[in-house]
């Protein structure tokens, strides 16, 4: 006994010659726009597939934390908080100097741009 869903009466071979008979019967201008419509649709689909696939790169969130010993005097204590003080001192002065650079830089592209008119 054969099941009898909508699927067993499809053939493939059937359905291309059903197609190509309808096209044939169709006006040319029409066949023209209809595969135009199809590449216009698969090309913007083309592109969100493209456009969708972002790259993320892996970037490691390492913390190291500093193990103190329990027995530390008052001294030990403060001399590394100077030391620290003291390499922060020294990044936030290397930072400083990049952000000043940086903003002599837009200043001259601004004086640039003002020279031309813009």
């Amino acid at each position: 006994m054969m099941p009898t869903g909508f699927f067993t009466r499809f053939a493939p071979i059937r359905a291309i010659n059903d197609l190509r008979h309808f096209m044939a019967l169709q006006k040319p201008t029409h066949v023209v726009f209809l595969v135009l419509s199809l590449m216009l649709t698969m090309a913007v689909l083309l592109g969100f597939v493209i456009d969708s696939h972002v790259e993320r790169p892996y970037k490691r969130n390492i913390v190291y934390a500093e193990n103190w010993r329990a027995d530390r005097s008052e001294a030990e204590i403060r001399a590394a908080q100077l030391r620290e003080m003291a390499v922060k001192t020294r990044r936030d002065i290397v930072y400083e100097k990049k952000q000043a650079d940086l903003k002599a830089q837009f200043k001259r592209l601004d004086d640039k741009l003002e020279k031309w008119g813009i």
